[in-house]
Order: C-alpha cells, then structure tokens, then sequence
C-alpha cells in the first residue's frame, strides 16, 4: 500500500486508499496528518478551510467503527453514507454548539446539489478520509452529495436517536465517491486559493458540475465469501446478535417473522412477504415477492427465506444452504437470516455455484437495528423485542430454565 510520511504531507497528491502518517515524535495535534495535508482543521469528523456557510473544501474524517454512527463506504456502488454531527441529546438539529456547523454544512451543499449548475459550482468538494494505525489516515475518495438513484428527499435525511430517554435528531448523508485515482496537489492548491475549477480541475468532478450525475467509483470485489468474523462483525454487533438469540431461542417459531422483518428492513422493495406454519422439526420458512422496477410497470420475482436461530458461535453447514437451494424454483432467490454465520464450505459452494443466495448473517442482522432502528446495545435490543415480539408463556415453559 502507497504511504506517505508526514514529511512529504505537504506537497503530497491524495491517492485512493494510500495512507498519510501522522509525526509519531508529536504526542499533541500538531502531529496530526490531515491538517497539514488539506490545510483543514486538526479535529472532529467535519473539517474544512474557509467560513462554514462558504467553504472552500471539506474533509469527512471517520472511524468507519462507531456502532452508534455507523458511517459505511460500499466499494461495489461508490456510495459514503455519513451521519451529522449532532450526536448528543439537548441540542437542535443545526445547533452549532452540538459541533462545528457540520450539519449546516450538509444542509447547504445538499440544497446546491439539487440546484442548476450555477449552484453546484458552489458546492464545496468532500475529500474522505478513514482512521489508519493510531493518528495515521487512509484516502477514500473525492466525493459529491447526493447518488444517482436518490431524490432531494432520500440522500439527506434526519433521524430520530435516543440516548438514556432524551430523543434527538441528526443527519444521515449519502455520498457519490466519484471515479477518480488521484486528486492532485496543484487542485488542492488552487482550493485553498477559493478557486474551484482552475486548471488542474478534475473532469468527473467538471462533469459532475455541469450535469449533476455523478460518475461512481465502483470496485468489484474479488471474492464474496465472508469469514465467520465478517460475518459477526464487531464486539458491539456481536453483543446485539446474542441479545437476539437470547431472546428467541425459547420460541424459534417467533424468530421467523422477525426474520420476515429483518428482510423488509434490508430490502424496501419487498413488497409481501408470508411466514409459513411450523414444521415437523420446529422451523418455520417464508416466501415473498421482490419488485423490480416502478409500481405502474412493475416486475415481481418470488424468493425464499430460511431463518435459523442459532448461537453466534455455531455455524452453519451445508445442510441449511442444501435445503434452502431445494426451494428455489427458475427466477427465483433466496435469502438466510441468522443469528449466527454460515461455515467457510457452504459459503464457497454457493458463491463458486452462483446460487442466488443472500447471507444475512448475524453481523448484518445487527447493522440493520443499529442503522434502521437506532439500536445500538444489546439492552436496547432486548427491551424493543420484549415489546415488539413476545415470548409466549408457553414456550419459555416448554424451554425450560435452560432454554433451547
């Protein structure tokens, strides 16, 4: 990987996932990278040159880790999605107070983004970054607000969040990472001059000005299997899946329709989904329809889902995928959720055989409450599944003290 050391920070080119180190000899922020590079602050998530209702470049600085905030950058689509800096409760939307301005700043370059192309020369270009080793810092990407598949109402949206009782709001942004290698220093220079498209301009980023459709970066994975400690995801993650399990490992029948749930949360165009009866040996399956395309010229295709119950640290093996590829019939695809992960075999098989299968393991299971439901601990899941999914009697009895 490309590196540059904090002394070459200063007249150094910004390349795609090359990391800029930080001066190890300085304990304080003086020794941070990312201010010397881009001529940004030296703190916080949002850091930009120039006034906040103006500036002249922006640096999105993110741990790509805080389960509460959990920015993402999807390297198959190009797509960033970055959460405000409202992130305690007592402060409005847009109170500075609670920040720098971040989100004044995102509320401004979103509304520029969605104007003509006077308006989006105005827009100031998002430089994104990720949290190396210690203070270093890897390059993500030159991004622009927006996606081409969102409108004005879906790419800057506020959400709800809830700490210890007090409800407050903040931003989620989606972000473009246009196809671009390498911003150039000249470019930067010309930035912190306030002049935007100088001569050493980008073209996608030109393109994008004049347009207004962004030209992604998307890099194709190589390979799409996932190991057992992708599929888990971090200690929070894991925290919430256990929290899932423990709920449900008494009634395996009632995890099947949260599992119908954690579909439609992870693809909104599901447009049925049907739980069916239990089975002889306990499991419970369900088959849906997924739209492809708008409502009045619609595509429906069928799909199955098998829900598995497990612990976290039981995998899954090949008979689970060879029962749930049974299923499918010509056009149709399937999708496993679980609480646990599926083993390295049947994991490859599906991926060399190129069954159309969706893995929505226990890892992802958690993502989708910490993002959709803002459900970030194992506390907070198990207090919503008692309201949202209760236990019957009955089944905890049948479960005994030890549980299932």
């Amino acid at each position: 990987m490309k590196r540059y050391s904090f002394s070459e920070l200063a007249t150094a080119d910004l390349v795609i996932d090359a990391t800029y180190e930080a001066d190890r000899a300085l304990k304080n922020v003086a020794g941070e990278p990312l201010s010397k590079l881009t001529g940004t602050g030296n703190q916080g998530g949002f850091r930009f040159c120039g006034p906040n209702a103006a500036p002249k470049l922006v640096v999105l600085y993110s741990t790509l880790t805080e389960a509460d905030w959990p920015d993402a950058l999807d390297e198959e689509t190009g797509l960033f999605t970055y959460y405000g800096d409202n992130r305690k409760p007592g402060y409005e939307l847009h109170d500075r107070k609670s920040g720098r301005g971040g989100n004044q700043i995102l509320r401004r370059a979103f509304e520029l983004a969605h104007g003509g192309e006077a308006e989006r020369r105005q827009v100031a270009p998002f430089l994104v970054f990720a949290k190396g080793d210690g203070r270093d810092a890897v390059f993500k990407g030159l991004a622009v607000p927006g996606a081409a598949h969102l409108d004005a109402s879906s790419d800057l949206v506020a959400i709800w969040k809830s700490v210890e009782g007090q409800r407050f709001q903040n931003y989620r942004a989606t972000f473009t990472i246009l196809a671009l290698n390498l911003v150039p220093r000249a470019w930067l220079a010309e930035l912190l001059q306030g002049v935007t498209d100088g001569p050493a301009c980008p073209a996608v980023w030109r393109q994008w000005v004049k347009t207004g459709k962004p030209k992604p970066l998307q890099a194709e994975k190589v390979s799409r299997t996932r190991s057992k400690a992708q599929q888990l995801g971090d200690a929070r993650q894991r925290e919430i899946a256990e929290a899932v399990h423990a709920h449900f490992k008494v009634d395996p029948h009632a995890f099947e329709h949260f599992a119908a749930y954690v579909v439609r949360l992870m693809e909104p165009n599901v447009v049925r989904i049907d739980v069916s009866r239990p089975s002889r040996d306990g499991g419970r399956d369900a088959v849906g329809q997924y739209r492809i395309g708008q409502a009045s010229n619609r595509v429906l295709v069928d799909f199955a889902v098998e829900a598995k119950c497990y612990k976290p640290t039981s995998g899954l093996g090949v008979e689970v995928m060879s029962r749930l590829i049974s299923r499918l019939r010509h056009r149709q695809f399937g999708i496993l959720v679980t609480t646990s992960y599926l083993g390295d075999q049947p994991y490859k098989e599906i991926v060399e055989d190129e069954h159309p299968i969706v893995v929505c393991a226990g890892g992802d299971v958690a993502t989708l409450l910490i993002e959709k439901e803002g459900l970030c601990s194992g506390a907070d899941v198990s207090a919503w599944l008692a309201k949202a999914y209760p236990v019957a009697e009955k089944a905890q009895a049948a479960a005994g003290p030890g549980g299932v």
